[in-house]
């Protein structure tokens, strides 16, 4: 999507530069015109840089916190050293949360 956007950007302010040189002179609105354009463009492009790299760090987190939870759990119901049936139907459970939860960001795109 943020590709599509950035597109959009250029296209805009392509556009708008053209208009504004269509009358065969280009003044200094013309240009202080311009120059805001290509700085709305850019910052534009910067937000959704960064708005992506901040989704793929909360991403990153939960999928590690996630992670994390299940091998506590594990390690939890083998504490009594007897790793019983109830103990691996849970470890099971817990996996397909955690893999499921991590599915779900994906598919969302949260990542």
């Amino acid at each position: 999507m943020d590709d599509i956007k950035k597109g959009a950007r250029e296209v805009e302010a392509d556009t708008k530069a053209a208009w504004r040189r269509a009358d065969g002179d280009e003044s200094l609105a013309d240009k202080a015109g311009n120059a805001g354009d290509e700085i709305r463009k850019d910052l534009g492009n910067a937000g959704d840089d960064i708005r992506g790299a901040a989704d793929d760090m909360t991403q990153d987190s939960k999928r590690e916190y996630r992670q994390s939870e299940t091998d506590t759990k594990a390690a939890w119901r083998r504490a009594d050293g007897d790793e019983s049936l109830a103990d691996k139907v849970g470890n099971a459970g817990d996996e397909i949360r955690k893999d499921l939860g991590n599915a779900g960001d994906e598919l969302r795109g949260d990542r």
